[in-house]
């Protein structure tokens, strides 16, 4: 049994002969009748836009810079924030750890309120830790704030 394909404007379909036989084999395929000049001309369209496109990039990043530089902090933010919060849950499904960090917790913040907050003293040593820790930050001396 022959099968022809039929034939279009844009393309031609390769022809091909079947052999009915048990275990039928293909005998014939025509080659494309694409020709040579039109990959030529693809493929330099191709090379040209591949070497410009460096040139393109460069100046993109050069105009957008800080929205880019924002994206990509954002992003990251979003990823860490996921990441932080997968950990902390797959830690809370852990028996005896969430109610452990609550006795940490406690812990803590009773050690944190007798050694800085019951008296005037340890309040005001306290402070000029915050403002020694604000200026480090800041870069500048805020005593005057």
């Amino acid at each position: 049994m022959e099968v022809m394909e039929s034939k279009t404007q844009e393309t031609t379909m390769p022809e091909v002969e079947v052999n009915n036989q048990p275990g039928g084999t293909i005998t014939k395929i025509q080659p494309s009748t694409q020709s040579q000049e039109e990959w030529l001309k693809y493929g330099e369209q191709i090379s040209s836009f591949l070497a410009t496109l460096p040139e393109y990039l460069g100046t993109f990043y050069n105009k957008y810079k800080q929205p880019l530089v924002f994206a990509a902090v954002f992003v990251a933010a979003v990823i860490a924030v996921k990441v932080v919060l997968a950990v902390l849950d797959a830690l809370n499904d852990i028996p005896l750890v969430a109610p452990s960090f609550e006795l940490i917790g406690i812990g803590y913040s009773t050690w944190f309120v007798y050694r800085y907050l019951l008296k005037a003293s340890t309040r005001k040593e306290l402070t000029s830790e915050i403002q020694g820790l604000r200026s480090q930050v800041v870069g500048q001396n805020t005593s005057e704030a």
